[in-house]
């Protein structure tokens, strides 16, 4: 091979000047831990501390619903934030209907009335 090309590929590989060692290896840099410390320390500085007990978390979007299943949360009444992980699944409202009777505020049973009603009448109609 030709020296000068051979000193041209040497040089690509070096970290420093002249005389240093040569990088052995590219190392690739994970940067998925690194937005969830950006997260963990936005939720410090919020000061949201964790609340113990809760078996089930629901969040109702129209006709689904996203069910966490012994979910972590984190709530701060200062930020006005409440913060839900973990696993989760989104299901259908009928699906899960007969047990979340007694989750449900009196508004929103007044309100899922009326989504009954219209349901019934677009069958019927």
């Amino acid at each position: 091979m030709d020296v000068d090309r051979l000193q041209r590929l040497a040089s690509a590989v070096r970290t420093g000047g002249k005389g240093s060692m040569r990088r052995k290896k590219k190392v690739a840099h994970k940067t998925v831990s690194a937005s969830d410390s950006k997260l963990q320390n936005c939720l410090k500085r919020m000061q949201v501390n964790a609340v113990n007990g809760i078996q089930e978390v629901n969040i109702f979007q129209g006709d689904n619903v996203i069910q966490f299943a012994n979910p972590k949360v984190q709530a701060s009444a200062l930020a006005n934030t409440t913060v839900v992980s973990g696993p989760s699944q989104t299901k259908a409202l009928q699906d899960i209907l007969p047990g979340v009777f007694n989750q449900l505020g009196p508004e929103n049973i007044a309100n899922l009335k009326k989504m009954a009603e219209q349901y019934s009448q677009e069958e019927s109609g």
